[in-house]
């Protein structure tokens, strides 16, 4: 049977989505326990079982990484009651969560009726799972409170199950409320939080993606606050309650106290769950580290204090989602990544430089404090802010830290960062924040700064507790300024940077004084960036490059000295750090004693400053040069390891990425744009490049080695590389966007945003060919490549257009007047939008499936009905369901910007676009037809497209690919990178599935603008938007070889007796399209020129014949004469001459503009000082109908008349000790070794686990049914084993976790705190006994912020009763208009009535001047015309002969000075009058002729008469009319009247509270310095307490963790018996001796002393022997009698046996060492912490006194308050305190009480009195459910030992003894023994393959053998036959010679030897075939060589 424990993990997985709780809604869950019975209700933790040493020595350093865990501190609704009885106690404990898979534990139940805590690993044996919905309400306090967030701990312990639906009985039994408690806890987290899990691991859930590693509960402190009021022991309080017959007395209530988690000092955060990986997509096979960062070259300069120290030698700075640390000697950078991969916002130090924080961006970001110099993350800070931080500060002390939010919310959030807990946050503006920072003086105010404002924080104590109160500064006269530096002044000023240059001085929100230098100047040519205060010096950093150090003194005590605001003054130093420098921050660090300042150069510069302005003051230096912003473009070297940038900050810059150094730069006119390096065909060495400038400039720049050039003299500091300007030209007049060379290296084309693209043929010079025009602006350009047929040139538009052209050749077109090609065969492409299309498509496939689906569930479900037997009714059609519109057909306005595109296969593309038709990559393809369609107007489609994954708002910006074509390499647009591998070099949807990405670069402004590989394809490069460059190492960092390095080109031979080339600076110059444009135009003006002066010439000809004339016609006789004007042969001539003339008068009057203009401003100056400082000028408004008037308040704008407040006394600053400092080492130093000791441990597990796929790898090839057996064996083994550790560990959490038996609810300590605090105790603060709270302490600074609040209330009252007064002006002047109307229309009325009908006229009211006041200031021309003439009489009185001429010359200028426009719309406009006027009476004429013409008819006269009624009634009603509005009016004035006279009591009540706050103010000035001193020696005592308990809880940490040592050493120590034991075996009859072998104590010499003595090594050790032996001897701790030697093994016991039991002493020797050491090291902690305490005494003793003097000196400052006269205004109905009916004479003794208060104090009565009854019914309920559990808890004990029984009788049937079932289960096979025999099973089969091999190299040798030798055997025998037959024909040839004529007689001779000889040839034949037919059976048995048999030798008689 096993034992019982929790559920393994992999169970959890399983059974997670099926453990969700349902709460019932409105119940309570009220736990008491009984004192005899403890009920453990707390949640397994899958942390480590024995605290922080054990979760080291795992690893795991501090960390588990798992769910959120919730802040502990919860607000009221929040927390739940746990009532205690006195007899009964009940341990909880908050649950914690799960740690391996961030679930929590559930105990589940196991049956209906026995609940049991049970956690088996059978899923199929839980009970019922009861549910739990997040959705519904937790009972509580309230009945129904909804929970926002993730329950708490206090939370968790309350929550009461619900029945799941179905069951028949309900249970109420604690475990199934436990239960319900953990399951909801983990179904509301599972609920809230966010989680993401890795992309690349998804099992891995790193914290800060929505998940954080929570606290293990041994990283945990439980603070105690004792209970004001209570016993020490623990006593409840005793409350007096009424009786009842129902109900017995409730039992003395006991609060509990509050226990408070505080993280632990030595926590610590895991890294590797941090930092953000890869996304790899799942199943892709891509390796996670496909890409490896090696360095980072940029800097984002822009970025806001974006620079760093640490200490002397390392930098921090940002560098997109890195963080750099940068060490200034080695150059080395590490890097920390982070964590949400979105980026990061801010980086900040704090004071001690041990800690820095980083803020993250992307959706609710993080901030992360890292620990120097380990970088291991300390604290998280989540919750600050929605999507990005922009500024952080630590405060003075580092106890707090401050961040300000970005857009939207700019949230300022203060956190004690140290406990990961908001203390206070508030919106802290509506537009950007820049900055943010404590005061240094005073921790709880803080300032921030941004666009348009600043804005002054206060840390406020209100009823309502701790709030963050600000002040926004006004700049009153000042203009509005963006603040981006300021400095807190240590009296409370703030002085603070502008835009304009000058300085700022803040004082109450106002602006005291604005600083500028002597003349005027201002303090810095350029906005102030930076302030700060150093050493009673203020230092101020400005963007004109200058850094400026003044007298702190003099700033602090500046005052205006006129109404300009302005105050002059010199600085004492100053620094011009260089030309073109723009600071924007500095920091300080100390180095070698001397202070050292690094400064952040917008510029792109990190400079080395010294500030002390001596005469060894050094220059500064430039530390780092990078581009200033964005990255315009990148090349890479076809042939080395060199990279190219260029950027707007007019810097070309070349880069060795190997060697991770810059090597050269150079700088022009204008800002790069475009880059290329040119390939190995155009320049083999790699040593060009050619770059495009915003200027429309292309440069070609030779890259070389210097040091290959020839020595010349003067030549000084050669560098490894240097760029040369080899030519310049101009093709373009907008800024170059692509370059691109032919794949041949014989074209060059360039385009640019002007719409062209120009081709230049590669020469040692570039030659121009000639442009073409496009469509739209070039974005890129790419040439075929060199698997084409053809060179044909891809252009790319950013509006949508793609053009293909061939190459053109140089010398084919006609260049004489223009360069423009127009006969290059052209292709277009427009793309048309298909994106709105394919979601079209998508949607119809979805819905389809959706139907499908339907249908197949319909049917399943008739089928399931069928089945069962039911009937099923055929249901009538339903009617169709509307279907939703499908998405309609959506294509932009404005074409989708084209990003990149490339080259697919001839004539077809692959495109990247922006905006729209982002998210898919479109193939697009030429159209052999449509080529006489204009560009405009094609609608061209793709005809494939990929989709890629999250690109809808996140385009690949660029696309390269690597040499061999398999990886593709995508730059997104937020900044990531993107790699897919290609398969087979051509692109497909299902080759796009998978890919690998990473965020390196900024994610909001860091688009990747270039990304190329190396030549070789081992390196990567990328350049960004946000100025940052990365190199990456493709696959795996181990492939960099040290021997790689750079290989700068060798300059060209005699480039140093080359010219440089001339360069083109000037923006203006000419293209070389519009130079020769503009050569052909000065050829036509040339000529043009040549024929007007010729046409002057004829004209200077015909004048003088005219004047001629004019003479002779003078001399003839005046008869004869002709006039002027007949010589006038055009009247258009003079015209002309008169316009010529006026257009002279314009330029006269435009030479007196200056005057005019410094008149004007004249009057604005005085205007701005006389008139603007006036808000409000006395308007008396009188009324229409009587004498009543009002008047508005003379009121200024808000003026700075505020009083100084006194400096703040300078303080001693808290700092840390050094006692504190060492104890902190210490702890570091541990820290240390445990994490080594834990990673050894993890390497020896990871071995373990890399020998088993070795084993499994052999079984595989050399399996068997044997090793298949063994394979499962050892499996299951493991799953056991592991299953067992697993179990222990929880139930060792299980136990760990069991709260103590002093545990209170936290609720309710603090429902007594309060009440102690609020409740029942009044006290007047008159009393002698009045205790002041803190909140209600009052200060000088205090109180001016209520005298300043009371003038800004008072100003606004005033502001608004005049404005209130204006417009009640306003209506009087609108009603006079309407009665100045209505009296004209009566007058017009009452010249038709008869004198007898009229009626008298109303008055018309007039405006009196002072209801106008305005008007004095209002002028005209004729207004000024008099003063002018009044001016001049004053003159001519004094110098008349002077004036007169100058009258009359200035009269004549004067009167001349209209212009004719002027008289004849003047003219115009009197002509208008006359005609409205002649028209408006020549109406009446007719009328009167009418009517003297004849006499009226009747019909006429009715209607005369009619008309005569109308007039009168009209006539009345206007009357009326008026007299309506006047007495309207007067009402409004009256009422208006009545309420300023209200306002003007109010007024003066205000005057008299601001004499009483004065009066107070001054008499708290007289207390400040004294209050100064007694709270600055509380708050240094309160430190001081503070430090000696962190001391004391350090202590008591440091010997719990050496008690765990300890244990764990005597656990090793009975290990150590185990195994001797065990390798005894049974029956040893050894087994005594070594035993006493064993246990033998010797003295052993100490390691030290051995090493000190190595050089006598021979003598110590005979003397060490001979002592061992001896104090072996006597303190042998066996027999005394029996003298043993323990040197030699004994006869007939195993050697080994004894050697291993030696081995054995040994070590337990060791242990007993360590034991002796650890016990000392606890006894000195000991003396230590006992001193300490002691010491601890006497501070607090010293606290208590200095707070008793700090108390009576607030009563003595609140009683000489009191006795200050406050005027307090009652009205009689007011006054409620008479004696005998009347108001007595003596008031003293009355006190002024609200009746709002006394209201609330009589209702309080009825509020206790129910909440009393509700105490009883909650009290009555815990006991009855205190009962149940009582009774739950007997069972459940009473089931256990029942089933214990059980389990041994099982055991000992099945055993016959009872076992260890851990033991027996975890029983395995031999590992090594296996390994072993698998090795041999190996070897043998190698050999045997090697054997098998050699035999068949022999038989093919044999073989060949046998084949040669029958060659060799045909050939004798044929040798044999031929030496016969030549013997034969010898014989017959002698024969012939001998018997000549013989052949003529008898039967032929010849014929009888010719047979013979053929039949002894047969015969020989078939004895060879005979042998032959032997060796072939010989040698098919392989029995050797066979010889041929011996033949006989031929017969010469037969061959005779």
């Amino acid at each position: 049977m096993e034992a019982e424990g929790p559920r393994a993990a992999s169970e959890k997985e399983e059974s997670e989505e099926s453990r969700q709780v349902d709460l019932e809604d409105g119940k309570k869950s009220d736990i008491s326990t009984d004192p005899e019975t403890e009920l453990d209700t707390e949640k397994p933790n899958e942390s480590s079982a024995e605290g922080k040493e054990e979760s080291e020595k795992e690893g795991i350093e501090g960390t588990i990484p798992g769910d959120n865990l919730s802040q502990p501190d919860l607000a009221d609704g929040e927390k739940f009651d746990i009532s205690k009885d006195p007899e009964t106690e009940l341990d909880t404990k908050k649950p914690n969560v799960s740690t391996t898979e961030g679930e929590m534990e559930v105990p589940e139940n196991e049956s209906s009726d026995e609940n049991k805590p049970r956690k088996g690993s059978d899923q199929e044996d839980q009970a019922d799972v009861e549910k739990f919905d997040s959705s519904k309400d937790y009972a509580g306090e309230q009945d129904t409170e909804k929970i926002p967030e993730p329950l708490g701990e206090e939370e968790v312990k309350s929550s009461v199950p619900k029945e799941p639906p179905g069951e028949g009985e309900v249970s109420s039994t604690p475990e199934g409320q436990e239960e319900g408690v953990e399951k909801a806890v983990e179904s509301a987290e599972a609920d809230t939080s966010s989680v993401q899990e890795s992309k690349s691991s998804p099992s891995k859930k790193p914290p800060g993606e929505g998940e954080v590693p929570p606290i293990p509960e041994g990283q945990t402190e439980r603070v105690e606050k004792p209970v004001e009021g209570a016993e020490s022991d623990g006593s409840s309080t005793h409350e007096e309650e009424e009786e009842d017959d129902t109900e017995k007395p409730p039992e003395p209530e006991k609060k509990p106290e509050k226990l408070e988690r505080k993280i632990s000092e030595t926590f610590f955060y895991n890294y590797e769950d941090l930092w953000s990986q890869p996304f790899v997509t799942s199943d892709s096979g891509i390796p996670i580290n496909l890409l490896t960062l090696i360095h980072s070259f940029g800097y984002d300069c822009t970025k806001r204090a974006n620079l760093q120290l640490l200490d002397s030698q390392t930098l921090l700075y940002v560098a997109g989602n890195q963080l750099v640390l940068l060490d200034l000697k080695t150059k080395y950078q590490s890097y920390l990544r982070s964590s949400s991969g979105g980026g990061i916002g801010i980086i900040t130090v704090h004071p001690s430089k041990q800690y820095f924080a980083v803020g993250e961006k992307g959706w609710k970001p993080n901030i992360i404090i890292y620990e120097f110099p380990s970088l291991k993350p300390y604290r998280i800070l989540r919750g600050g802010t929605e999507e990005a931080y922009a500024f952080a500060d630590f405060n003075h002390y580092g106890t707090l830290l401050a961040s300000i939010g970005s857009s939207p919310d700019y949230m300022l959030t203060i956190w004690d960062w140290k406990q990961e807990k908001i203390v206070l946050r508030s919106k802290a503006f509506s537009q950007d924040v820049y900055k943010v920072t404590f005061s240094p003086e005073n921790e709880e105010q803080l300032t921030t700064s941004g666009s348009g404002h600043i804005k002054f924080w206060k840390m406020a104590h209100t009823f309502t507790g701790l709030k963050l109160q600000g002040a926004l500064g006004r700049f009153g006269k000042t203009a509005v300024t963006d603040i981006v530096g300021y400095v807190e002044l240590p009296d409370g000023k703030v002085i603070s940077g502008s835009e304009w240059g000058n300085l700022l001085l803040w004082e109450g929100g106002l602006i005291k004084v604005e600083l500028c230098r002597t003349g005027h100047r201002p303090c810095h040519n350029g906005p102030v960036n930076q302030l700060v205060l150093d050493e009673g010096e203020l230092v101020t950093v400005g963007g004109d490059g200058y850094i400026r150090v003044w007298d702190y003194e003099t700033i602090d005590a500046a005052d205006s000295v006129d109404d300009t605001g302005l105050l002059e003054m010199d600085h004492m130093n100053e620094l011009l750090i260089g030309k073109n420098v723009n600071l924007s921050s500095i920091v300080k660090i100390h180095e070698l004693g001397q202070p050292i300042w690094y400064a952040q150069d917008s510029n792109g510069a990190i400079w080395k400053l010294d500030l002390s302005f001596s005469n060894v003051t050094h220059d500064p230096e430039c530390l780092f040069t990078f581009h200033s912003g964005k990255i315009e473009a990148m090349g890479v070297s076809p042939v080395t390891y060199l990279m190219a940038t260029t950027a707007l900050d007019h810097s070309v810059r070349i880069y060795d990425f190997i060697g991770n150094c810059q090597l050269t730069e150079i700088k022009f006119k204008q800002g790069g744009t475009a880059l290329t390096w040119a390939p190995r065909v155009v320049n083999p060495k790699g040593g060009l490049i050619a770059v495009g400038f915003e200027d429309g400039v292309v440069r070609i720049i030779e890259v070389y080695d210097p040091r290959g050039l020839a020595l010349v003299a003067g030549r000084t500091n050669v560098g490894n590389a240097e760029l040369r300007l080899k030519q310049a030209f101009k093709p373009h007049t907008a800024a170059v966007t692509a370059l691109a060379y032919e794949r041949n290296g014989e074209v060059l084309a360039t385009g640019s945003k002007d719409k062209t693209v120009f081709f230049f043929a590669v020469e040692d010079k570039y030659e121009p060919i000639g442009y073409i025009c496009v469509p739209g602006p070039v974005q890129a350009l790419q040439w075929s490549p060199l698997s084409h047929a053809e060179s044909m040139l891809l252009v790319l538009c950013e509006n949508g257009f793609a053009l293909q052209v061939p190459a053109p050749i140089l010398g084919e077109q006609d260049t004489v007047s223009t360069y423009e090609i127009k006969d290059l065969p052209t292709q277009y492409f427009h793309f048309c939008s298909i994106k709105s299309q394919i979601k079209r498509e998508e949607e119809i496939e979805r819905r389809e499936k959706k139907k499908q689906e339907e249908e197949k569930a319909r049917l399943q479900w008739i089928k399931k009905q069928q089945e069962m037997g039911n009937e099923i009714e055929e249901e009538p059609e339903a009617e169709p369901k509307k279907e939703e519109p499908l998405p309609p057909i959506y294509v932009p306005q404005e074409p989708s910007p084209i990003v990149c595109g490339f080259y697919s296969a001839p004539g077809k593309f692959w495109l990247s676009l922006g905006g729209y038709d982002s998210g898919y990559l479109y193939h697009c393809a030429f159209s052999p037809i449509h080529h006489e369609i204009s560009p405009e107007s094609r609608q061209d489609e793709p005809f494939e497209v990929i989709p890629m994954e999250n690109t809808d708002d996140n385009p690949i910006q660029r696309i390269s690919f690597c040499t061999s074509k398999l990886l593709m390499f995508c730059g997104m647009k937020d900044g990531a990178v993107r790699v897919y591998p290609l398969q087979d070099k051509d692109l497909s949807a299902d080759v796009m599935n998978g890919y690998w990405s990473f965020n390196m670069h900024d994610n909001d402004y860091g688009q990747i603008q270039a990304i190329y590989s190396s030549y070789d394809d081992r390196f990567l490069v990328t350049c960004g938007a946000d100025s940052n460059i990365f190199t990456f190492n493709i696959l795996s960092p181990e492939d960099i070889q040290r021997e790689l390095k750079v290989k700068v080109p060798s300059p060209r031979v005699d480039l140093e007796k080359e010219k440089t080339a001339e360069d083109i600076e000037d923006p203006s110059v000419y293209s070389l399209e519009n130079a020769k444009q503009k050569k052909e135009y000065d050829q036509i003006m040339k000529a043009a020129e040549d024929k007007k002066y010729k046409k002057r010439q004829e004209l200077i000809i015909l004048r003088h014949e005219f004047h001629h004339l004019l003479q002779r016609n003078m001399e003839l006789p005046k008869h004869m004469q002709l006039h002027r004007e007949e010589f006038e042969m055009d009247h258009r001539i003079r015209e002309e001459m008169d316009r010529q003339t006026a257009q002279r008068i314009q330029l006269v009057q435009k030479e007196l503009a200056w005057d005019q203009e410094k008149h004007r401003i004249g009057l604005q100056k005085l205007q701005s000082r006389f008139r603007d400082t006036l808000e409000f000028d006395t308007v008396v408004v009188h009324a229409i109908g009587s004498n009543h008037q009002i008047s508005t308040y003379r009121l200024l704008a808000i003026s700075e008349r505020y009083y100084k407040a006194r400096k703040q006394s300078q303080t001693g600053k808290r700092r840390t000790s050094k006692l504190g400092k060492e104890a902190e080492q210490r702890r570091e130093s541990q820290k240390e070794t445990s994490q080594a000791a834990g990673v050894t441990e993890e390497e020896m597990e990871a071995d373990k686990l890399k020998k088993r796929p070795q084993l499994q790898g052999a079984i595989g090839r050399f399996g068997g049914n044997r090793l298949e057996q063994v394979r499962k064996i050892m499996e299951k083994a493991d799953r056991a084993k592991a299953k067992i550790m697993q179990r222990r560990k929880e139930w060792d959490e299980l136990y760990k976790s069991k709260p103590s038996d002093n545990y209170e609810n936290p609720k309710d300590v603090q429902d007594i705190k309060e009440a102690q605090e609020n409740m029942g105790d009044f006290k007047l603060k008159t009393a002698t006994n009045y205790k002041i709270p803190e909140h209600m302490r009052m200060n000088a600074e205090k109180k001016k912020v209520q005298l300043r609040s009371l003038e800004v209330a008072v100003h606004e009252k005033k502001l608004t009763m005049n404005k209130w007064i204006i417009s009640l002006r306003d209506l009087k002047v609108a009603v006079i208009e309407e009665i100045i109307c209505l009296v004209q229309e009566l007058k017009s009325i009452k010249s038709a009535l008869d004198a007898s009908e009229q009626l008298p006229i109303p008055p018309i009211p007039q405006l009196h001047l002072e209801e106008t006041p305005e008007k004095k200031f209002q002028y005209d021309n004729n207004i000024l015309l008099k003063f002018k003439q009044e001016e001049e009489n004053k003159q001519r009185l004094s110098e008349q002969v002077e004036e007169n001429a100058s009258f009359t010359v200035f009269g004549g200028k004067f009167l001349h000075a209209p212009s004719l426009k002027e008289i004849d719309s003047s003219s115009r406009a009197s002509s208008v009058r006359s005609m409205r006027i002649g028209s408006s009476v020549t109406p009446m004429q007719p009328k009167v002729f009418e009517i003297e013409k004849a006499e009226p008819t009747e019909m006429e006269l009715e209607i005369l008469k009619q008309e005569k009624i109308r007039n009168i009634y009209l006539q009345e009603t206007l009357i009326k009319r008026i007299n309506e509005l006047v007495v309207t009016f007067d009402a409004e004035l009256h009422l208006l009247r009545h309420q300023k006279l209200k306002l003007d009591t109010q007024m003066k009540c205000a005057d008299l509270r601001h004499i009483t706050w004065f009066e107070e103010l001054l008499l708290l000035k007289n207390f400040e310095k004294h209050e100064d001193t007694l709270q600055e020696c509380v708050n240094s005592l309160t430190n001081e307490v503070e430090e000696m308990q962190w001391k004391l809880d350090n202590y008591l940490s440091q010997m719990e963790d050496k008690k765990y040592e300890i244990a764990k050493l005597q656990e090793c120590e009975k290990a150590l018996y185990a195994t001797f034991q065990a390798s005894l075996g049974e029956n040893n009859k050894f087994a005594s001796f070594l035993t006493k072998v064993l246990k033998k104590k010797i003295k052993r010499v100490k390691k030290k002393d051995v090493e000190r003595d190595r050089d006598e090594e021979e003598n110590s050790d005979e003397e060490s022997d001979d002592e061992s032996s001896l104090e072996s001897d006597e303190e042998d701790s066996g027999s005394e009698d029996e003298v043993f030697d323990d040197s030699v093994c004994p006869k007939n016991c195993d050697e080994g046996l004894f050697e291993n039991t030696l081995q054995l002493r040994e070590k337990r020797l060791d242990i007993e060492e360590a034991l002796m050491e650890e016990k000392k090291v606890i006894d000195n902690l000991k003396k230590e912490y006992d001193a300490l305490a002691k010491k601890v005494k006497v501070v607090e003793a010293s606290l208590d006194t200095a707070e008793g003097e700090l108390e009576a000196f607030q009563r003595e400052k609140q009683q000489r308050l009191n006795e200050l006269h406050v005027v307090v205004p009652l009205k009689l109905h007011q006054v409620e305190y008479m004696v005998n009916g009347e108001l007595p004479t003596d008031l003293s003794q009355t006190l002024v009480f609200t009746n709002q208060s006394l209201e609330y104090l009589q209702q309080r009565i009825m509020v206790l009195q129910h909440e009393k009854l509700d105490q009883r019914e909650l009290y009555k309920r815990a006991r009855q459910q205190h009962k149940e559990l009582l009774r739950d808890r007997r069972e459940i004990e009473i089931r256990i030992q029942r089933l214990e029984e059980n389990c041994n009788q099982l055991m000992l049937m099945k055993f016959g003894r009872v076992v260890d079932l851990e033991a027996l289960q975890t029983l395995s096979v031999n590992t090594n023994l296996e390994e072993l025999k698998i090795k041999m099973m190996e070897k043998e089969h190698i050999q045997a393959q090697e054997l098998k091999r050699w035999e068949e190299k022999i038989f093919e040798l044999r073989q060949r053998l046998m084949m040669l030798m029958k060659e060799n055997t045909s050939k004798l025998q044929q040798l044999n036959s031929f030496c016969v037959e030549k013997q034969g024909l010898e014989m017959k040839l002698d024969a012939l010679q001998n018997n000549l004529g013989a052949e003529f007689q008898g039967p032929r001779k010849a014929e009888i030897q010719e047979r013979k000889r053929l039949i002894t040839l047969v015969q020989l034949q078939a004895q060879e075939a005979e042998v032959l037919k032997e060796e072939i059976t010989l040698l098919s048995r392989k029995d050797g060589r066979i010889f041929p048999p011996p033949q006989p030798p031929p017969d010469t008689k037969i061959l005779n």
